[in-house]
Order: structure tokens, then sequence, then C-alpha cells
């Protein structure tokens, strides 16, 4: 295989887990409000079930050496952070936000968790601010300002609670982009590490709402909701992406990431009936670019 054909292949792995996390997020929007599944006991039950079946896969992975994940407590320690700080607290963020409002909206807000890293980059110093970086957030505030408030500034589009859990999801989400990179710079595999990772937060997730407590009225179609979230949003889509790492840079892959809030936004107007002015899919829309300037310049850098 040359190296165009391995850029195609990686390009269509990446394109596909993005517009399967984007059907996730919409099925999530039918877990969380028509389903009314309590937060609680979805994360726990997805992380569990999840985590197991990686760390499972990660043990019948060859490996050439032992991992180093639980050689030494600064692993473990940051294993636990990505674990809190990073997975579950960007789960909870992010259901929070769809509970409260859509799928969609809380898409486009996680969505700026490149911002956030390059806003923990520029304060610990780690790197200077390009006229390309500024430029694209201040892009993607005008378009989250258009998407929330639809041009006015004394109207919101969607509850302020919910906005204020989307924009957490997004700096949860760079902690959970960050923390796992760490550990995987130093040899571990990001199977293991997401495996793991979920793995112990399934675990820690039993002590607030055991995965047998299920909730009220948990029908079928709800079941097959949560299932879908699982298999197809969670391991399906990761092992995909993980996949087409091997065939282009996680920086190319990054740029694919502008799929999956565009697949959200149409499948919710399709099947849930969510109504957007032209004015939100405008900012949503502007959103997409800001964020794709900061990818496209992390891929000019790391060509």
């Amino acid at each position: 295989m040359n190296a165009k054909q391995r850029q195609k292949r990686g390009t269509i792995l990446a394109l596909t887990a993005s517009a399967i996390w984007g059907v996730s997020g919409t099925v999530m929007q039918f877990v969380a409000q028509n389903a009314a599944v309590p937060a609680t006991w979805f994360i726990g039950t997805r992380t569990l079930i999840a985590g197991t079946i990686l760390v499972i896969i990660a043990l019948l992975q060859p490996k050439k050496q032992a991992s180093p994940l639980f050689k030494n407590w600064s692993n473990v320690l940051l294993l636990v952070s990505f674990s809190i700080f990073g997975l579950l607290a960007n789960m909870y963020t992010f259901y929070y936000s769809i509970q409260g409002g859509n799928s969609a909206a809380a898409t486009i807000l996680q969505y700026l968790s490149p911002l956030f890293i390059l806003l923990g980059m520029i304060l610990f110093g780690k790197q200077k601010p390009t006229k390309n970086n500024m430029g694209a957030f201040v892009i993607a505030l005008i378009g989250v300002f258009l998407l929330i408030t639809q041009g006015d500034i004394h109207h919101l589009s969607i509850p302020f609670d919910s906005f204020i859990w989307g924009v957490l999801s997004g700096l949860t989400a760079a902690l959970y982009v960050v923390l796992p990179q760490i550990l995987i710079k130093r040899g571990c595999s990001p199977v293991e590490v997401t495996g793991w990772g979920m793995f112990i937060s399934g675990i820690l997730s039993q002590f607030v709402r055991p995965i047998w407590h299920l909730p009220a009225h948990f029908d079928l179609a709800a079941a097959i909701g949560v299932g879908t979230i699982i298999l197809l949003g969670t391991l399906m889509a990761f092992l995909i992406m993980i996949t087409a790492t091997q065939y282009v840079s996680s920086a190319i892959v990054s740029i694919t990431d502008a799929v999956q809030p565009l697949v959200t936004f149409v499948l919710s107007a399709c099947f849930l009936g969510a109504k957007f002015s032209p004015v939100e899919i405008f900012g949503a829309l502007v959103v997409i670019v800001a964020i794709y300037i900061l990818n496209r310049d992390t891929a000019d850098l790391e060509a």
C-alpha cells in the first residue's frame, strides 16, 4: 500500500468514526430526554461495559514488552486523574448539556476543546499564540455567540445551565485529550489507557448507582438507545479511530472531527424535530471553521 492509499484509507476511517460519534450524540439526546435515563446510571453502565471490553481487547493484544501503565505511582495517578477529570467529568457535563438543551448545541460547545488546549498551552508557557490561533479563537467566540443567542444578546436559544454544562464539556474534553497523551508517550497503548480509564470510572460509578438498579420505565427503545451508544458510539467508533491513526497523523485525523457536529445537526433536525434558525446554523458553521483553522495549523506544524 503506497502513501496515497494509506492516507485515503486513514481519512475514510477517521470520517467514519466521526460520523458514528455524530449519530451517537443524537441517540444520546433520545436517551437523555425522551427516555429520561438518569446520568448516574447511564454513565456508570456505559463506562463499566465499554471499559471491560476495551481492557480485554488490550490484554489480548500482542506486546513486545510489558506495559508500563501500572509500573509506578505516577502513571497510576495520571490514569485515575484521566478517569475522573477527563472521562467521568466530560461524560457528565456533555450528558447534562444535552439533557437540558439539545445534542447539536452540546456537540458544538464540546467541539471547542482545542481552544481550551491552546489556552492551557499559552497560559503555561508551552506555546506562543500565532495570528491564526488568535483569529480562530475570536471566530469561535463569534460563532458561539450567534449559536447561543441567535444574534440577540437578550435571548438564549438553549437554557443557560445547558450552555454552562456545554462549555464545561469543552473544558473537560480538553483534559480527556491531554491526560492520556502523557501516558501514551510513556509507552502505554491508547486502547489500554482508555479501557482502564473507563473501567475505573465504571467501578467508581457503581457506588453512586449500580448497573442493576435500572431506571424507571426503562423500555426496549431505551435499552436499544443505550446499547447503540455503548457498542457503536463508544467501542466501535473509538477502535475505528485508533485504526485510522495507523494510516494518517493524529493532526489530520483531528481535522475530520468537523463531521461529528455536522452529522449531529442534520440528524437532530431530521429525527428529533430540532429546529434551527439561519443564524444558529451560521454560528455552528463559524465554530466548525474556526476549529478547522486551528487543527489545520497543528497539522502543518506536525508535517
